[in-house]
């Protein structure tokens, strides 16, 4: 299928969604207060820019959100998961490639902790109860993996999902892998930015827009425009 194509045909199928219901069913989360990770780490001694990566659906919305977060510096859309050979949009989006449409975030860990970083993943970025797919859109590309750069970061991810699951704060399991970051690659430049550059977008509108009103409610300590 050629790149217009498949654009067009993705494009169909995400203007079916509905803004109303997207975040009043927001995910399944039961009504109880979002806890925070049990291991919180602290942020108030500086250390170098670190580097986490996440997948959770459409990387436009995925991006579009860590960017609003105060302590973070850059937020790349691209690919995790496969090698370098098969990261191009149209081969992944085919569903035949191990790669995920991810996002890498540059953050200061004396401003925002990792651990942030996830619950803003799990309450605001993505439904992580969902498998292969997020929303209007299905395949494994879509699925919902934190992709590890040290051990630190599996033990936290891990940790916060059992604890989730424990607490039984969705009304599903948590499906999200945690699998060892083995490469990032850039998606193509029309992706990077791609809600600053296409607000009016009808996927944008009834997807995206709403994850970032809701960070902004939710999360007004980290928020930042």
């Amino acid at each position: 299928m050629s790149n217009n194509n498949f654009t067009l045909s993705r494009n169909l199928v995400r203007n079916l969604s509905i803004i109303s219901l997207s975040f009043l069913l927001l995910y399944g989360a039961s009504r109880v207060m979002f806890p925070t990770p049990a291991s919180d780490i602290s942020t108030t001694t500086p250390q170098n820019k670190q580097v986490a990566v996440f997948a959770g659906g459409c990387f436009w919305g995925m991006e579009a959100v860590f960017e609003h977060l105060n302590g973070v510096s850059d937020v790349v859309s691209g690919f995790s998961g496969g090698d370098a050979t098969t990261a191009d949009y149209t081969l992944v989006s085919s569903g035949f490639t191990n790669h995920a449409e991810s996002v890498k975030i540059t953050y200061d860990p004396s401003k925002i902790s990792y651990d942030q970083l996830l619950k803003v993943y799990f309450l605001v970025a993505h439904d992580p109860t969902q498998l292969n797919r997020q929303g209007p859109d299905s395949g494994r590309q879509y699925r919902s993996v934190i992709f590890f750069a040290n051990n630190k970061q599996k033990q936290e991810a891990q940790k916060y999902i059992d604890q989730l699951n424990q607490q039984k704060i969705f009304n599903k399991q948590i499906v999200t892998e945690v699998s060892p970051l083995q490469g990032f690659y850039q998606a193509e430049e029309y992706h990077q930015n791609y809600i600053v550059r296409n607000p009016d977008s009808r996927y944008v509108v009834a997807n995206d827009l709403p994850k970032l009103a809701k960070l902004e409610t939710t999360f007004p300590e980290i928020y930042t425009k």
